[in-house]
Parts: C-alpha cells; structure tokens; sequence
C-alpha cells in the first residue's frame, strides 16, 4: 500500500518558511547598505560567541549555540569562504578549532548592534501582533509591509544608546 505525497498538500509552514527568508534577506540588506558584503545573517550567531568565548572546536561552538553539529558546519564553511574564520588543528587529529579572522573581529560590534536592533524589531512585531505563531504569519506580514524589518533594524541601529 503507497500512502499519498504529503509534500502536495498546501504547506502551512511555507508562508512562514518565506516570511523568516524574506527578514533574513532584509537584514542582509542592512548589511549590504552598510558595505558589508558577504556576510549572512546566520554567521552573527557564531561570530558574535566566538568573539566572546576565543576559538571553539565546530562541536562547542554547535553545543554553545545549541544547534547541530552539521548546521554549524556548514555555517563555518560558509564563513571560512567569506574570510571570517580560520581552523586550526585542534587537541586531537580529529578536531579543529574555529577562530576569527581580523576581518570577522572588525565586524563583531556592528554585528552586536544589529542582533540587539533585531530583538528590539521582533519584540516589535511581538507587540503588534496578538496570535499564536500559526496564526500570525499573515499578521507579521502585514506589520512588515507597514514597516519592513530592515526599517525596524535600520531605525535600532541609528537610535542612540
């Protein structure tokens, strides 16, 4: 007996999928705006700890961040690629120790700034909108289409501290 593709059905999650691409390309954006190429928003997470912890093998940086050890993976592989971070052998020939470049230290307090304008724009949106998360995509939707997230990080970012 084949069971039907539940991949055909309408996905509930997909508005909610597009909507969080769509804040990420955003905050890109400020990035962007800022001349700051190549830097993606999932890398502040791990430049940010690293900058506080010093070098972390891939597995404590995943444990630290609680994320999985592939997804941090590939995110140091993307940042080794974009000049952000470094490995070195680590205590043992199966590890490596993942370390910030010059380039990557430089950016940690812009990125710092933007991770808190991005909390301070979330809590925002939080405020504005009264729903379980299911039921809130077209909410947040349409709060960002009144002001979108790279205006609510863009006006975090420019407000004095």
């Amino acid at each position: 007996m084949t069971s039907q593709d539940p991949t055909t059905s309408p996905d509930p999650w997909h508005s909610l999928h597009a909507l969080l691409a769509s804040m990420d390309a955003e905050i890109e954006q400020v990035h962007t705006e800022r001349g700051i190429e190549g830097v993606r928003p999932r890398f502040a997470y791990p430049l940010i700890r690293l900058a506080h912890t010093g070098p972390l093998t891939i597995r404590e940086l995943a444990a630290s961040l609680d994320r999985s050890h592939s997804a941090v993976s590939q995110t140091v592989a993307a940042m080794r690629k974009e000049g952000l971070v470094t490995s070195e052998p680590g205590p043992d020939a199966r590890t490596r120790r993942i370390e910030l470049t010059d380039r990557a230290r430089a950016l940690v307090p812009f990125l710092e700034a933007e991770w808190r304008a991005t909390h301070a724009s979330v809590a925002e949106l939080d405020a504005e909108v009264p729903y379980a998360m299911t039921a809130v995509v077209a909410e947040v939707r349409r709060a960002l289409e009144r002001r979108s997230m790279r205006e609510r990080v863009r006006g975090h970012l420019e407000e004095p501290r």
